[in-house]
């Protein structure tokens, strides 16, 4: 594929986008508004068929987790441009874009035409294809590949505040969390509609005992306090949630509410994603490395680190912490068009292509390095998820 036909398919949005419409020369004074908002409205809800016999497969996920936000800055090392590009927490998938954006101009003030991206992620990808798009020769350099990579077992979810950043380091973090969140959020509007669906909305139904009482910007216990980005720098970004009304409310709890959520098939759109570095002459090369200096014996000039949680032992950054995610999938229900997040149960279900994504946070996920499976953990979060469907009013 030519340059000018890349750029033609899918151009990226470099830095911050504008957030609404376009500015008018002449300023008139407000005029009431006619609209009325539709009521609210529950379609019949498939049956989510939560049964442990079900589960075809269990992962475990090792989310980077930097308090002060992802490293993202560029270094010289001998004659090399190493720029770093990890430490996403849970949010690496939802601003994948973004980041890329921001590595590629550092890539291009490095001044050279050859770069080699190490990690095959979503991180990785996505970075060695907007560099693609500058004009670069990329060649990706990774131990694996999808779908071994750590970020494909991850929910899968439009999540661009998940442990991106503690409160405390929030407001240094504020406008590249705004740039990075906007930027990949419109680039994914221009993947929905593609053949497989490696992109598309649906709805959460949120579950709650108690009364919502506005944002939760704490962790679980024993997590430290996380900023509310999204509501307070981008609340028009993405489409509101709203309250079920109790008349119509199919769950046996007393508060519910639902919100459009941006999910992505993973095992689709890690393919779509190769595809696309392929086919606009990418290399990929099977490589591990053991620390830095090997990262310059590369020999490309430019190198961007997108190595994730293997920072830590490649470079001995201990400022990453593991942040532990069990998942287990079950045979996909291609008629379900819904999940459900149920807070007090620590439960929820997003209904992946690739079948029914359910996660549970355990307690010690925070600080835990290790990736071994414990089926317990996930056969009790199905049957949480059973419990939850077999109470609901209507199906």
């Amino acid at each position: 594929m030519q340059r000018r036909q890349f750029i033609r398919q899918g151009s990226a949005l470099a830095g911050a986008i504008a957030i609404g419409g376009c500015t008018a020369t002449a300023h008139k004074a407000p005029q009431p508004s006619a609209f009325q908002p539709l009521p609210v409205t529950v379609p019949k809800l498939p049956r989510i068929e939560a049964r442990v016999d079900r589960i075809i497969s269990m992962d475990v996920c090792t989310r980077p987790f930097r308090a002060q936000g992802p490293r993202i800055e560029a270094e010289k090392v001998g004659s090399k441009a190493i720029i770093h590009n990890y430490g996403h927490g849970g949010s690496g998938w939802s601003l994948s874009w973004g980041s890329a954006a921001i590595v590629r101009e550092m890539a291009l003030a490095a001044g050279h035409q050859k770069v080699a991206v190490i990690g095959c992620g979503a991180i990785g990808l996505t970075a060695a294809i907007e560099a693609q798009r500058a004009g670069m020769q990329v060649t990706i350099y990774a131990k694996e590949r999808p779908p071994y990579v750590r970020s494909s077992f991850a929910t899968g979810i439009w999540s661009p505040e998940s442990r991106i950043v503690t409160a405390e380091h929030a407001p240094a973090f504020a406008d590249r969390w705004t740039a990075m969140a906007a930027t990949s959020y419109q680039r994914f509007q221009r993947l929905l509609g593609l053949e497989g669906a490696p992109v598309e909305w649906t709805h959460m139904y949120n579950l709650s005992e108690q009364p919502f009482t506005g944002e939760d910007h704490h962790g679980p216990e024993g997590e430290p306090d996380y900023p509310e980005y999204a509501r307070t720098l981008l609340p028009d970004l993405t489409p509101k949630p709203v309250v079920v009304p109790a008349e119509i409310n199919p769950f046996a709890v007393p508060y519910v509410k639902r919100h459009p959520l941006l999910m992505f098939n993973i095992s689709q759109y890690s393919q779509l994603l190769l595809n696309v570095f392929h086919a606009n002459g990418g290399r990929l090369v099977t490589e591990e490395f053991g620390s830095l200096a090997d990262l310059a014996a590369l020999p490309e000039a430019t190198v961007i680190n997108c190595t994730g949680y293997g920072a830590r032992a490649l470079l001995d950054d201990d400022s990453i912490t593991p942040v532990r995610g069990q998942t287990c999938k079950l045979i996909p229900q291609p008629e379900l068009n819904y999940g459900i997040w149920f807070r007090q149960k620590r439960v929820s279900v997003y209904p992946r292509r690739d079948g029914l994504l359910i996660q549970a946070q355990a307690d010690g996920d925070f600080g835990n390095a290790s990736a071994a499976i414990d089926p317990k953990e996930s056969e009790s979060a199905v049957q949480r998820l059973a419990e939850i469907v077999s109470a609901m009013k209507t199906v």
